[in-house]
């Protein structure tokens, strides 16, 4: 089934997020089309329930998620959310939301917590995507402790329920990162991979595909379907091949320099 990774949702975007923002109209015709296509947005908990249930979900389900916490999300989202019905997860980087835990990190207009919770008032599953939004696999154990317990604690105070459901910064995670976000306490979580998800993946794994502010609605139409999705993120896995070299020896220099 398709995740679709949201980020921003803007007229006029920062530099530093144009690429991965999404117009207010081209979010608004990506919905109607899901909803002329017969598909049912559901949230990540929902999905995550039902594949280790067995309850069936709807018919054609899909799921449409937010990272980072822009303000977008609330200002032109959550209407056309709204106007359809439809399910929804956003992941919040807790340090970059306006306000007392504000680190000063944010890329772009942040929510602040109490549209956050208008955004779990009416409906919006909110989930975790770490404080500071670091590469997870990069820290060293209590530095990877501190940002998964942090943003748990911060979502489940301010909205007096605890989060259920992580996305991974960057979309990159290991095993040690996976076990650590199931040990603080979510039950699912999501990667990158520009693929559609399946259940052999399982629940700390799960696939997404990007939309970007360069998605007509023809290429968003065919990743909704599953169709030519590699051909459409060819590109992006070459280039993500390459980098990973480059942070896997990242990795071994910082061992190296932890051993001195």
């Amino acid at each position: 089934m398709p995740i679709l990774m949201y980020h921003a949702v803007a007229a006029a975007p920062g530099d530093a997020t144009r690429a991965l923002s999404v117009a207010p109209e081209a979010f608004a015709e990506q919905m109607a089309l899901l909803g002329d296509r017969g598909f049912t947005p559901v949230s990540t908990a929902e999905l995550g329930a039902s594949w280790r249930t067995g309850r069936p979900l709807p018919a054609r389900p899909v799921l449409v998620t937010f990272d980072d916490g822009y303000e977008g999300v609330h200002r032109h989202g959550l209407p056309v959310l709204a106007e359809h019905g439809f399910a929804a997860t956003l992941f919040v980087s807790t340090g970059w939301l306006r306000g007392a835990y504000d680190t000063g990190g944010a890329l772009d207009t942040m929510l602040d917590f109490q549209q956050v919770r208008d955004l779990a008032d009416a409906g919006v599953e909110i989930g975790g995507h770490s404080h500071t939004h670091p590469q997870l696999d990069m820290l060293d154990d209590d530095e990877l402790r501190f940002e998964l317990a942090r943003c748990y604690e911060i979502v489940a105070g301010e909205l007096g329920t605890v989060p259920v459901s992580f996305a991974y910064p960057y979309g990159y995670s290991s095993r040690r990162v996976r076990r650590a976000v199931r040990e603080t306490g979510f039950a699912q979580a999501l990667a990158v991979g520009n693929g559609l998800a399946r259940r052999a993946q399982g629940p700390y794994a799960l696939r997404r595909v990007t939309v970007r502010r360069s998605t007509g609605i023809e290429e968003f139409e065919r990743l909704v379907e599953g169709r030519a999705i590699a051909r459409t993120f060819a590109r992006d896995r070459a280039l993500t091949k390459g980098y990973a070299m480059v942070r896997r020896a990242r990795q071994v220099r910082k061992a190296v320099r932890s051993r001195v």
